[in-house]
Formats: structure tokens, sequence, C-alpha cells
């Protein structure tokens, strides 16, 4: 599944995180997150993503690529992601945004007083 998704995938999300700010690239996380979810649930499910996928650019996607989507977002087991799970996927899924939270973390402990 990674490489068919790298391979189709190009990652908007640093660019987006640069132009809009942190408040902006939450608020679009949360409208796709909203345009993937079944409203009735209010939580992304493999339905609701199969029926939406192309919305993301992810039609091309089979069954078992979308499921292992689903698996790994899923980080309470419950089979849906809500939004915090969709969140988090969608920047673990971003290698330069994920790259530079952790520059940014680096930063903020090497001038602080923490000590482990």
């Amino acid at each position: 599944m990674e490489k068919r998704l790298n391979e189709e995938f190009e990652d908007y999300l640093p660019a987006m995180a640069e132009k809009l700010g942190g408040d902006g690239l939450m608020e679009e996380l949360c409208n796709g997150f909203r345009l993937l979810m079944d409203p009735d649930r209010e939580v992304i499910t493999f339905e609701s993503l199969k029926k939406s996928a192309g919305l993301m650019g992810l039609g091309g996607l089979g069954d078992d690529e979308l499921m292992g989507m689903m698996r790994e977002g899923d980080l309470d087991g419950d089979g849906a992601l809500n939004q915090t799970e969709f969140c988090v996927l969608m920047f673990r899924l971003s290698p330069e945004l994920m790259a530079e939270s952790w520059r940014c973390l680096d930063d903020a402990l090497a001038s602080s007083d923490f000590s482990f």
C-alpha cells in the first residue's frame, strides 16, 4: 500500500501550513474530515471513506488500501476515525511536516530548562 500511495500522493500539507499557519491548517484539516465523515455517526467509516475518496484524490485506491489507511489511523480500535485520529493521520502521512515538527520540538527542548 505504501508504495502505491507514494507514487500517487503529492504532499501539500507543508505548503498549506506555510500559507495558512497552524490555525488555518487545522481548520482545513477539519473541513477535510467533515467531507469524509459519515454525517450520522460523525466519524469517518470505511464506507464513508470509500464513498468520498475521490474528493480527496484517492479514487484510484482499492478496498484493501482504504482499509489499511483506516487501520493505520484508528488509534482507539473502534473501526472508525474521529476528528483527532484523522488529523494525526494526516500529519503522520506528511514526512516533511513530521520532520518540521521534530525540528520545532528539538528547538523548544534545547531552549528550555527541561531535564528528563
